[in-house]
């Protein structure tokens, strides 16, 4: 990944007031794409994973009679049914690469804006359906557990430690995150994988999250890896820290850059399909446009619900 040297400094080391005044306006525009576009789709994809009783009341013509509660009826003297009801609530867990790479990139936005605002999105999704967000973030070690609860309040600190929280090392263990996540959850969950998964690591955790939790990778994709900007750059490696200057004019570089970028996004969709994870590409926009977390977000809920279908 590539992070342009004349890059402003992160939203972290900015001051108080810029920082919230970048989560609030994060909140203004997902609650209009939340309210106009998304709400239908989570509902959908989302919908109560089971049931669970509610109250035992007296039986009423029409009702079902495999629904009796024969040991109230016969304590009573009449008939009296149980009631079920959809257990709807759910409880979602963004597990946030927080390495220096996420402040990478030549976009509008850096992979830690990007993913701050994927949060803030399916985040109000989620409180506006009653259902509990949570996260976990770090690099190498897990530097923030912050616990499911519901509340605008609480998307509102989860999109704020998105942007500000720094992993301690360049080096990132998503096994190491993942797992945590596990030990920390004991219902069924469904967990948000949002890296850039530049490098391989972790893919058994990854399978063995997925198959006690619901486990989703987000690959935040930054721009160069889409369209590379036709031009001479001086760029550097956020993990490495070399230099280098990049002819991204010449189309000898592009061809062979954009195949090493192809060959990346195969390795790991082949690692993604092998562990049976579902896999949702957020790549950054050329401008400010959060229809480049709508569309992606759409087309999962659509894949999940096709899916569902044919159950």
């Amino acid at each position: 990944m590539l992070e342009a040297a004349a890059n402003l400094p992160p939203v972290g080391d900015a001051a108080l007031s810029e920082l919230l005044a970048e989560v609030r306006r994060i909140e203004v525009q997902s609650h209009r794409l939340v309210t106009d576009v998304l709400s239908g789709g989570y509902r959908t994809t989302f919908r109560g994973h089971g049931v669970e009783f509610a109250e035992v009341r007296e039986f009423v013509e029409g009702d079902d009679l495999r629904t009796v509660d024969w040991n109230v009826t016969a304590r009573i003297g009449r008939p009296f049914v149980k009631r079920f009801v959809e257990e709807r609530e759910h409880t979602l867990v963004f597990v946030l690469d927080a390495s220096p790479a996420l402040d990478a990139g030549l976009g509008v936005w850096s992979l830690r804006q990007l993913a701050a605002r994927f949060c803030a999105c399916l985040g109000l999704a989620a409180i506006a359906n009653e259902d509990r967000l949570g996260l976990v973030a770090g690099s190498d070690t897990v530097e923030r557990f912050v616990p499911p609860r519901k509340g605008a309040q609480h998307v509102l600190r989860i999109v704020r430690d998105c942007l500000v929280l720094r992993g301690r090392t360049a080096a990132v263990d998503l096994g190491a995150l993942v797992a945590h996540a596990g030990r920390m959850l004991r219902r069924r969950s469904v967990l948000f994988v949002l890296s850039d998964f530049a490098r391989p690591g972790g893919e058994r955790e990854l399978a063995l999250g997925n198959r006690r939790h619901d486990l989703v990778a987000v690959r935040l994709v930054p721009l160069e890896h889409t369209a590379p900007p036709r031009a001479l750059l001086r760029v550097r490696d956020p993990l490495a820290g070399g230099a280098a200057v990049v002819d991204f004019a010449s189309d000898r570089v592009r061809s062979a850059w954009l195949g090493r970028v192809a060959a990346w996004r195969a390795a790991w969709e082949d690692r993604f399909a092998r562990a049976g994870i579902d896999c949702i590409d957020l790549a950054v926009p050329p401008v400010p446009d959060l229809a480049a977390i709508a569309r992606p977000l759409q087309a999962f809920f659509h894949r999940r619900e096709q899916r569902e279908a044919k159950r």
